[in-house]
């Protein structure tokens, strides 16, 4: 990619003069020496006419990180003033010089610069992406390409993905930067991205992650590599994270979220209480790419070959590539609508089951999980696999949810989900005097997938199975254990205007609605539960009045 300085000579020594101002600033507000002079001499660039020149110049010259950033700076606040009237070639030559700068120093050790710069480099192809043609979009985005694919080197190739999440990232409309320009503006820019854009970029990820997975399982000394893959995967993540709006079924693109549906019904949104939990639409275009081209298959496969060579390091769960496939696996779970072919809902389901048997070694057995936790073993990848159950319990009806897991095992998915909740009812117990534990997390998660599971259950019916009924009484019976036990050790208690116990006692309250749903779904079993326990305590409190 060539670089194209801006029009306007100016002299060397003015060029160094600026550059040794800024690097002198950039020190005094570090050293918290005269910073208000320090902060006026940057804001006297970022608001000086046409000061590209300058700025190219200390980007390219200085050695000092800070001084590169506020240039960096300075290039998007005067280029997005000024646009309006600055010549075309202008504007083409910032975008270029800034992809330019990040490509030539991918190898940089200052993220935080070179991130800026893609930033700038996005914000202003965005500014100016109605009036470019599909020929100089080609431009700016071929070298990008190259990049992505590993052409240049890991190095590039991470730099290359990086860029792209800046502009996925800007032209999602809920992250994009202001530029005072009306918002039309910028449903248009996103609109033609993803018709045009969204799709492709996503292939690109997914490619470069394609391109370093082998290295990355065979070698264990890929670092670029796995930086490359965990990037890509991340930026998939962003992308499949979208507003879709050019899909059927969600009219303008809003993710509209309701409570209730007909029993059996195939559920498109839902309104979680506590989880986000954001359902993928992508439309009918993107099956060969999610669907019917393996990616599915390749990303659980692939996440499964990494925690079986990572197995000996506990850490590994926390790291940037395990995180980044988890999320991404997690969105796949919540694909749903136009994708999957009308009339043909054994494509979803199988699709379910799939990714059912991926996530399921993350939280079973929950015994197991939770005693590996309890004895440091990072969380992260059981509450992912809660967030996973919760959106495939979203889409899924409670019926078909329940049968997902018979098909592999010998118990539903209801009594797996039981498993889980009784194992984290006694964890946070347990961790009852702790605040922000990773059961209590847990715990809200799985509530959640209860209450989307019975939320729209008739009175007068069931959609659980005889099993599922069975297993919804035992999570309700080791939920009256552990509140009666909490209760009796905490009755006498002196710390009761403490923070934290009032905390708890909200905490409480906001779950007796999910235990409801739980007890009423099986009435059989909880009634009388319920009416033997508040008898036996009537009945002690009777003893005591006499």
């Amino acid at each position: 990619m060539q670089q194209a300085s801006v029009t306007g000579a100016t002299d060397l020594a003015q060029l160094q003069s600026t550059m040794l101002a800024i690097e002198q600033a950039c020190t005094s507000i570090q050293m918290h020496m005269n910073p208000a002079a320090a902060e006026a001499t940057i804001m006297a660039l970022r608001q000086a006419s046409h000061p590209y020149q300058s700025c190219q110049f200390i980007l390219e010259n200085s050695q000092m990180a800070n001084a590169r950033f506020q240039a960096a700076s300075a290039i998007r606040d005067a280029a997005i003033r000024e646009w309006g009237f600055l010549p075309a070639e202008d504007k083409r030559s910032l975008i270029a010089f800034c992809l330019c700068f990040v490509m030539k120093n991918a190898s940089s050790t200052d993220a935080y610069v070179q991130s800026k710069v893609s930033a700038v480099a996005a914000q202003l192809m965005k500014r100016g992406w109605p009036d470019f043609t599909a020929e100089e979009r080609e431009v700016f985005l071929s070298e990008i390409k190259n990049a992505v694919l590993g052409i240049h080197g890991v190095d590039a190739q991470s730099t290359g993905i990086s860029f792209l999440e800046c502009l996925v990232s800007e032209f999602s409309p809920s992250t994009s930067t202001a530029m005072g320009l009306p918002a039309e503006f910028h449903q248009q820019c996103s609109y033609s991205f993803e018709m045009g854009y969204l799709k492709t970029f996503y292939c690109w990820a997914q490619d470069a992650a394609v391109r370093v997975a082998d290295k990355i399982i065979e070698c264990d000394t890929a670092v670029s590599e796995v930086k490359a893959c965990s990037v890509a995967l991340r930026l998939m993540f962003h992308i499949l994270n979208w507003n879709f709006r050019n899909s059927t079924n969600v009219g303008e693109g809003t993710k509209n979220r309701i409570n209730l549906f007909p029993c059996g019904g195939r559920r498109e949104t839902m309104e979680i209480k506590k989880s986000e939990c954001v359902l993928v639409q992508p439309g009918p275009t993107w099956r060969d790419v999610l669907i019917s081209g393996g990616h599915v298959g390749w990303i659980l496969g692939f996440y499964e070959k990494l925690r079986h060579k990572f197995s000996y390091d506990g850490s590994w769960i926390d790291s940037p590539l395990a995180v980044s496939a988890r999320q991404l696996i997690v969105q796949l779970c919540s694909l749903t609508g136009t994708i999957f072919p009308s009339g043909n809902e054994q494509m979803q389901d199988q699709h379910l089951l799939q990714m059912l048997t991926g996530i399921i070694q993350w939280i079973d057995p929950p015994d197991g999980i939770s005693a590996a936790i309890n004895n440091g073993r990072s969380e992260s990848e059981m509450l992912d696999g809660c967030r996973a159950l919760l959106s495939i319990a979203t889409i899924a009806p409670p019926m078909l949810f329940d049968k997902l897991l018979k098909s592999i095992s010998p118990f539903g998915t209801v009594s797996l989900l039981s498993a889980l909740t009784c194992e984290v009812v006694k964890a946070n117990a347990a961790n009852c005097n702790e605040e922000e534990t990773w059961s209590s997390r847990a715990l809200e998660i799985l509530l959640d997938i209860w209450n989307v599971l019975l939320e729209s259950t008739e009175l007068s019916k069931s959609i659980l199975s005889p099993e599922g009924i069975s297993a919804a009484a035992t999570v309700f019976n080791v939920i009256v254990e552990s509140e009666l036990k909490a209760a009796a050790d905490t009755a006498f208690d002196d710390g009761d205007d403490s923070d934290h116990f009032q905390a708890s006692i909200s905490s409480r309250d906001e779950r007796l609605s999910s235990y409801a749903l739980i007890a009423r779904a099986a009435a059989a079993f909880t009634i009388p539960l319920l009416t033997r326990l508040l008898s036996e305590r009537f009945a002690l409190l009777h003893q005591e009045v006499n």
